[in-house]
């Protein structure tokens, strides 16, 4: 019941809040290309943050390549773990990180790990206490009040963990026995997440200890965090971009309207809340009237209903345009990848809604390699075989139901 009530609490917040929670109008784009000498200062300078070579990256797709490599991660820690997550819940997976952070913190390793007060709501509490009593720092992020103000809808959804300042992971994925297994089975999040070794983690960490900072007010530094300096690891320019609305900062939105208008051959993008405001929607429709080939594959099922048929509410104007839109079938679309003309791509928490963009605090990684984004056309193509496309006639032909979601949906679609 008191659960209950904190949830209920958070969902008038979101509503009160809904009025003024739009990203900054982007009225106009540049007329750059991918390649070309202006593109990185570009995005580095809207983006608030620099592009760094010498990094290797590893891409990992659902919770059978996903959990082994954060356990992995996790047990090699030697200094310090730093752990921000927005979704925990019960299950076999969760317990294995509860213990393997805890086993590592009774080894002296500086275990912090943030949680988000919505997000995990439902982690038992017998897993905080196993940590804590192991002598790891367990915090939860903008805790739920009875009577929560606006700021309760401001929410962290970054997935972030960095190991000894070396080794970083991040992407889309919770814990919880739903991401476990993988993703072309009924009840196994399909999903992306990605390993980074390399300087680019030290972004990773800056993007913790922000909101370490916030949650505890403690300063998380030297050398134990920030090791000088991380040699090259490996060949790809990473960006890592962080989105604070409560901040100020819309940095995800604006980077991802600037390399879609950039885009002069291909834009693969999966994402499981495609609710596109006019701007971002203009800009794809732009992208394929200039040659561009857009697919988009979202979910064929989905955790909120009143979510897809908010997002198929814009299907029409797309399709009739020539972008092609697939849902997924095989299980429920969790992963948000976009990549761009062979070159340019993302993985992260970021969805395509302003949820994401105007309300919550994100986290991409940005990748600028040819090897790491023909990875991920690879993944793309084979989820587009456990798909279905979706046709104009068949979208036009959609049941009255669905309909009136779609009308229920429009006066809170900026906060689904």
């Amino acid at each position: 019941m008191h659960r209950s009530r904190l949830v209920s609490g958070v969902v008038l917040a979101a509503v009160l809040a809904s009025a003024c929670a739009r990203v900054q109008p982007h009225v106009t784009l540049p007329e750059i290309a991918l390649g070309e000498p202006s593109f990185f200062p570009t995005l580095e300078a809207y983006a608030a943050a620099p592009i760094v070579g010498g990094n290797t990256v590893e891409i990992l797709l659902n919770g059978e390549q996903i959990f082994p490599a954060k356990l992995a991660a996790i047990r090699s820690a030697t200094k310090t773990i730093t752990y921000a997550q927005y979704y925990y819940e019960d299950g076999l997976v969760s317990r294995d990180i509860a213990e393997a952070l805890a086993e590592r913190a009774r080894a002296g390793v500086g275990v912090n790990v943030l949680l988000d007060s919505f997000g995990a709501l439902l982690i038992p509490q017998e897993y905080v206490e196993l940590m804590r009593r192991s002598g790891a720092h367990v915090v939860f992020f903008r805790p739920l009040r009875p009577f929560p103000g606006a700021r309760s809808n401001n929410r962290m959804h970054r997935r972030i963990l960095v190991v000894d300042g070396r080794v970083g992971l991040t992407g889309g994925s919770g814990v919880s026995r739903k991401w476990m297994g993988n993703g072309r089975t009924d009840g196994h999040w399909r999903e992306t997440d990605v390993r980074i070794e390399g300087p680019a983690v030290r972004y990773l960490q800056g993007a913790f200890a922000e909101n370490w900072l916030e949650a505890t007010g403690m300063v998380l530094g030297g050398e134990p965090y920030y090791p000088a300096p991380l040699p090259p690891k490996g060949q790809a320019y990473v960006q890592v971009v962080r989105s604070s609305p409560a901040g100020g900062s819309f940095a995800m939105y604006t980077a991802l309207l600037l390399a879609i208008a950039s885009a002069r051959k291909t834009i693969y993008i999966t994402n499981p809340y495609f609710v596109l405001d006019a701007k971002m929607t203009e800009a794809l429709l732009n992208a394929r009237a200039a040659g561009a080939r857009v697919v988009v594959l979202v979910p064929g099922k989905i955790d909120h209903n009143l979510v897809r048929q908010a997002s198929r509410a814009s299907f029409g104007d797309m399709l009739k345009a020539g972008i092609e839109i697939h849902e997924y079938r095989a299980a429920l679309l969790h992963a948000k990848t976009i990549v761009i003309d062979g070159v340019w791509a993302t993985v992260g928490s970021t969805n395509l809604d302003n949820r994401s963009f105007a309300l919550n605090d994100e986290l991409n990684a940005i990748f600028y390699s040819p090897a790491v984004a023909q990875r991920l056309e690879q993944a793309f193509r084979d989820d587009l075989e456990h798909s279905e496309r979706v046709t104009y006639e068949a979208w036009s032909k959609r049941g009255i139901w669905d309909r009136v979601l779609e009308v229920v949906a429009f006066p809170i679609r900026d906060q689904l």
